[in-house]
Order: structure tokens, then C-alpha cells, then sequence
């Protein structure tokens, strides 16, 4: 008898430490960094932002949940058209985004967390980047997707902001035309680096004949400096020769008399004997 007893004890103990656990979990809640808690009451928002940290609540009676704060990554494929009726089949475009601390409470009541982008990103950002496409016509689409990315993000971060939505940045990974358009896009991308081949080969050719002209004018210069120092040294050398055939010639000639020096002035005249 006491032993069935002692066997119930112990199995109310147990049974109240299981409603323990069960009562202190359910009303224990931690959050952690780069999230913010919302409690519910019935069903009914009693408070929002609740910091990281452990929170207290009342089981069954009271919920906390959790919403991510971090930026958050939208990811779309839309189709669009530009200016020049082109079709855009697939535009991949990427927005990132984080909420407004300050705004998170009304975000929460009005829109609900896990209805932001159903309700406001997905719309808006297909609507503007389909308007901002067609500003564009495909070949300056193609060479100004910086511009394009810019405006998106200008337009879309003007609507987002006014529902505690910033957008902090967009990106378009990919942008592909219909069939058709791509092969003209490829025929005239190769006309154009074949026309560019033969312009560089065309340069070089010139830039080679010029080197020819530089080279054999040079040459030309080279050969006619030759030309006039060989002239210079061929007279230099004639005239030298000249010279020492005069000198010859003269002491040839001479009898091998001295000329006679007469009169007392500083200048003295000469006189030769015949």
C-alpha cells in the first residue's frame, strides 16, 4: 500500500515538473540580434519592437513573434517593353531593402510583415522598372543599364519610403531581348569588331609606311651628310695638294740665294738680285 503510495507521489512530482516546464517556456521568449519581437494577446497587437534580449509573457494566453530587421533581398523577373517597341522577355532584377525602425509599427498593423512584398514591392517595382524601360530604346537599353539601375531605385525608394520601406540598393543581373533582336544585336556587334579589325590593320599599315619614309629619309639625310663630308675632305685635300705642288714648284726654281735686306727704317724693303 505504501509503496503505491509512494509510486502516485512520485508521479504527481513529475507530472507538476513537466506543467512547470511547460508554463516557464511558454512564457520565456529570447530574441536575437537582428530581430524585433511583436506581441499578441487574443490574436490582438499589444506591443511592438521588442529589443533582442529574454521576454517575459503570459502562456497560452499571450504569443511573441519574431521579424527579421536585417536587409532583406527581393529578387524579380519582369518582362517590358522599350521606346522602340522592342521586347524585354526577361529583366532580372534584384532590390534590397530593410525597414524603418521607426515605421515598424505601422508597417506591422497596417500592412503585416509578410505581406510587404506581395502587397508593396513586387507591384511597385514592376510598375517602375517597366515605365523606366520604356524611356529607353534597346540598343541605349543595353549600353546604359547603370542609368536605368539608378532611376529604378530613385522612383521605387520614392514610393517605398512613404510605408517605412528603404530601399538601399538595386541591381539588374540580366537583361535578355526576343530572339530576333538578339541576332541583329549579333550581326551588327560583329559587323562592328570586323570594321574595327580592318581599321587597326589600316593603321598599322600607315604607321608602317610612315616608318618606311621616316627610315629611308633618314637614310637619304644619312647619305648626303656622307656625300658633303667626303666633298669637304676631297677639297680639303685637293687644296692641300695644290699648295704643297706651289711650294714645290717654287723651291725648284730657287738658285739658292737669300734676299738682301737694305735700309735702317723699321719696315725694310727687299731687293733681289738678278
Amino acid at each position: 500500500m505504501r509503496t503505491e503510495m509512494t509510486i502516485k507521489r512520485l508521479l504527481a512530482i513529475i507530472a507538476a515538473a513537466v506543467m512547470a516546464v511547460i508554463l516557464i517556456s511558454g512564457s520565456v521568449t529570447v530574441i536575437s540580434e537582428g530581430r524585433v519581437g511583436v506581441k499578441y494577446r487574443f490574436g490582438k497587437i499589444v506591443e511592438t519592437g521588442m529589443d533582442p534580449g529574454i521576454h517575459l509573457h503570459l502562456p497560452f494566453v499571450e504569443t511573441v513573434k519574431k521579424i527579421d530587421v536585417t536587409e532583406q533581398v527581393y529578387i524579380a523577373d519582369v518582362s517590358a517593353y522599350t521606346k522602340d517597341t522592342q521586347t524585354v522577355r526577361s529583366l532580372d532584377i534584384q532590390l534590397n531593402y530593410y525597414y524603418n525602425r521607426a515605421e515598424l509599427d505601422t508597417i506591422i498593423r497596417t500592412i503585416g510583415i509578410h505581406n510587404v512584398e506581395d502587397k508593396l514591392v513586387a507591384p511597385n517595382i514592376i510598375s517602375v522598372l517597366k515605365n523606366e524601360v520604356g524611356k529607353y530604346k534597346a540598343e541605349e537599353l543595353i549600353a546604359n543599364r547603370s542609368l536605368l539601375e539608378q532611376a529604378t531605385q530613385e522612383e521605387i525608394s520614392k514610393i517605398l519610403n512613404k510605408y517605412g520601406i528603404i530601399v538601399s540598393k538595386i541591381s539588374i543581373q540580366d537583361i535578355e531581348f526576343n530572339e530576333a533582336f538578339e541576332q541583329v544585336v549579333e550581326q551588327k556587334v560583329a559587323a562592328e569588331q570586323k570594321a574595327l579589325t580592318v581599321q587597326n590593320e589600316t593603321v598599322q599599315k600607315e604607321e608602317e609606311a610612315k616608318q618606311q619614309v621616316i627610315a629611308a629619309q633618314a637614310e637619304a639625310e644619312a647619305t648626303l651628310i656622307k656625300a658633303e663630308a667626303e666633298a669637304k675632305a676631297n677639297k680639303m685635300l685637293n687644296e692641300s695638294l695644290s699648295q704643297n705642288l706651289i711650294t714645290y714648284y717654287k723651291i725648284q726654281e730657287w738658285n739658292g740665294e737669300f734676299p738682301q735686306v737694305m735700309g735702317n727704317n723699321v719696315n725694310p724693303f727687299v731687293t733681289l738680285e738678278n
